[in-house]
């Protein structure tokens, strides 16, 4: 039996909606053949295009496909702050930004749901576009420690490339490095506007929230991607 599902919006509405249409079919299935409950419906493959529509299918035909479990705690969009925290203290120190400037991209971007999908396409913590996340090798964007990873070193791109002006960078990271180069300056979009100020707002409130000391010590056991 093969179930294919197209939606848009968050991962948890989309695996909801597998449910409701995988477990009543299985049921059927289970009546032909013997199979137990866990191997049909355990079997879930996804991946976002590039419209951010999210596809669900138990036979993958496309190889972008990856198989996910509806019971992992990523589905369910949330993370431990003292995970988070500790991958930004991590990142931060690898790539040489303040964590108060990552941590303030992050809320901006997804508001710290590692699930999130813009109707873009960006995908995860820091919102990393398909094209952007496979550049970075970044293979799996929903997962915190490689989307954090991946968003950090393409923030100190963003920032060497414009001679470490913030705001430079910032409005690239969310238009588009070529577009900032065209018009030397933070692009006439209110968007982008929008979001510069968005993130510089957070990136204050924050600076005054250092990591906690605790916290930051266990950022070295964070693997090195």
């Amino acid at each position: 039996m093969m179930l294919t599902i197209r939606t848009r919006g968050s991962m948890q509405r989309a695996v909801s909606r597998w449910k409701l249409i995988v477990l009543p079919c299985a049921a059927v299935l289970l009546s032909l053949h013997p199979l137990s409950p866990a191997t049909v419906a355990a079997e879930i493959y996804q991946y976002v295009d590039q419209d951010g529509t999210i596809h669900l299918s138990n036979v993958p035909t496309d190889p972008r496909f990856r198989r996910v479990d509806p019971g992992r705690r990523a589905l369910r969009g949330r993370i431990e702050k003292k995970e988070l925290e500790r991958l930004i203290g991590w990142y931060s120190r690898r790539h040489r930004l303040d964590p108060a400037l990552l941590r303030a991209v992050i809320k901006a971007e997804s508001n710290f749901d590692p699930r999130a999908v813009s109707r873009a396409g960006a995908m995860g913590l820091m919102q990393l576009m398909p094209g952007t996340a496979e550049a970075l090798n970044v293979y799996d964007p929903y997962n915190p420690m490689e989307n954090i990873s991946g968003g950090a070193r393409y923030l100190r791109y963003l920032l060497d490339r414009f001679d470490g002006n913030l705001k430079l960078a910032l409005a690239a990271y969310n238009a588009g490095e070529s577009l900032v180069r065209r018009y030397r300056k933070v692009p006439p979009i209110d968007e982008t506007r929008h979001y510069v100020r968005k993130v510089l707002r957070f990136y204050k409130t924050y600076q005054s929230r250092p990591i906690p000391s605790s916290t930051a010590s266990l950022s070295s056991q964070v693997p090195v991607r």
